[in-house]
């Protein structure tokens, strides 16, 4: 097993210690699911799967993808379904020292810092037939709790209306109505802590 695979099985471990110590840990997804980082040859899957997800002014495209993918790898973690070997949804973000979203995140992949100290949360993807299970949940949890332990101090992410509440369950707070215009859409800023 590689350091970073084992860094990986610790950080997995450590949140889903924390996970259970709250009482929501739900043991089924850890036997079915896998969670770590993207590896490269999985790009092309995680571009289809953003293509269901999201409608295509929302989408990131195949081309930014792979942008995003060089340059933030391991700002991308993965859900990979234990039986068939694929990719059933991811959660992915750029780190920068900036606070507010902005677009260009979106597109411009060159935007990353590595030790940036906070992260803008890019998208987080579940394809339809594993929805309503609690993998999204387990992938921004999971999430947290490795960034968290990597210093960072924020998550920030833009969402529509109809998806405030899932993500204020998932402990973000609404900011109000944020500056982006991402697909022609209206969007809220919402943010979680992770280190003060």
């Amino acid at each position: 097993m590689s350091k970073k695979a084992r860094q990986e099985a610790i950080e997995c471990s450590k949140a889903r210690e924390i996970i259970k110590e709250l009482g929501i840990e739900d043991q089924e997804l850890y036997e079915a699911f896998e969670f770590r980082t993207i590896r490269p040859e999985e790009t092309d899957e995680a571009a289809e799967i953003e293509q269901i997800c999201f409608p295509p002014n929302e989408a990131c495209s195949r081309e930014h993808m792979k942008e995003r993918v060089a340059a933030a790898s391991d700002l991308f973690l993965v859900a990979i379904d234990r039986k068939t070997g694929k990719m059933a949804g991811f959660l992915n973000g750029i780190a920068t020292d900036e606070c507010d979203f902005r677009d260009d995140f979106f597109t411009d992949a060159g935007t990353h810092l590595p030790d940036g100290k906070n992260i803008m949360l890019l998208g987080l993807d579940v394809l339809p037939q594993y929805r309503r299970r609690g993998l999204g949940r387990e992938l921004v949890y999971n999430y947290c709790r490795k960034e968290q332990a990597r210093g960072r101090n924020r998550l920030i992410l833009t969402c529509l209306a109809n998806k405030v509440k899932m993500y204020s369950k998932f402990g973000f707070r609404d900011l109000g109505e944020s500056a982006s215009e991402w697909g022609g859409e209206k969007w809220h800023e919402m943010e979680m802590i992770l280190n003060f």
